[in-house]
């Protein structure tokens, strides 16, 4: 009898083991996936965390002079005393990375902050009365999305002038034509949705109904669009202020620092690379954080 209830009782654990799940690989490469992408999440943060520091508090980081330089000291590679090294005249390149970053970030959200709003507006209407009003304003968007957005930028400035905030006007006209189409594709959705529909039924009135239902759900996406606008923005203010549109020189900005050092490709590279490499983290961390307001707001 004792036999009989031992080996009954390793049927039933034997039985327990094999209904456990075993992890599979496949499973073990989605957890592994998914832990690198808050990584990278985080990172990507970090380093947007840290730009706007470098923009709010830019003697906290770097507090020497970023006009002021050492000509004995000119020219000098990457080292404990100049993290970026030194330019032609003796300046240290990452304190006028650091004090460039003031005007860098504020012409992208300048830009960003302009595409957001008017594009925003022209969507909306665009979406919300539909008709006539619409094909008009669709149009125009059309134009904007046919002209490459360099060239664009380029008459704008043009014809607008020299400096900063020239520069983030323009690149902010650039960026209207994206935020336009998707808002009013979300528009569009929503006034389609089912809870819409019943209550214009219930008799709500057509503002009460825009108000409450159409615009509150339809900016999530717009929100993520501008994240990843940013990226973009940060790229075409750069490459204006590189061609020579934005601050009057010794004024640091991120582009205007990658052009000065192109002179210097052979014998000091970090002039160029250094700058360009910041330039680029905050582009990428900045499409990270869209891409994942994005996928949030689906």
């Amino acid at each position: 009898m004792s036999d009989i209830l031992i080996r009954d009782r390793e049927v039933r654990a034997e039985a327990l083991l094999e209904a456990e799940p075993v992890p599979s690989t496949a499973r073990r490469r989605r957890v592994l996936t998914d832990a690198l992408k808050h990584v990278w999440l985080a990172l990507s943060a970090l380093v947007l965390l840290l730009a706007l520091g470098f923009a709010l508090f830019p003697s906290v980081f770097a507090s020497g002079d970023p006009l002021v330089g050492v000509p004995a000291d000119k020219l000098q590679a990457p080292s404990t005393a100049h993290w970026f090294g030194t330019d032609n005249i003796g300046r240290d390149v990452f304190t006028r990375v650091v004090h460039g970053s003031g005007l860098s970030l504020t012409a992208t959200l300048l830009a960003v902050g302009i595409a957001l709003v008017v594009g925003s507006l022209i969507g909306l209407i665009s979406g919300a009365v539909g008709g006539l009003v619409d094909a008009v304003l669709m149009r125009i968007v059309d134009v904007l999305l046919s002209i490459p957005t360099l060239l664009l930028s380029l008459a704008l400035v043009t014809a607008l002038g020299f400096g900063t905030v020239n520069v983030a006007i323009a690149v902010g006209v650039t960026l209207i034509a994206n935020f336009a189409r998707v808002m009013r594709s979300e528009v569009l959705r929503v006034r389609r949705s089912l809870y819409v529909e019943a209550a214009y039924a219930s008799g709500v009135r057509w503002f009460d109904v825009f108000r409450r239902h159409i615009l509150r759900n339809s900016y999530g996406p717009v929100i993520a669009l501008a994240a990843v606008e940013f990226g973009m923005a940060v790229l075409a203010v750069s490459a204006l202020s590189f061609l020579g549109f934005g601050a009057v020189p010794p004024t640091p900005e991120w582009g205007s620092l990658i052009s000065e050092g192109r002179n210097f490709l052979a014998t000091a590279w970090w002039m160029t690379t250094l700058p360009g490499l910041v330039i680029v983290a905050v582009v990428l961390s900045a499409h990270r954080l869209g891409h994942a307001l994005e996928r949030r707001s689906e």
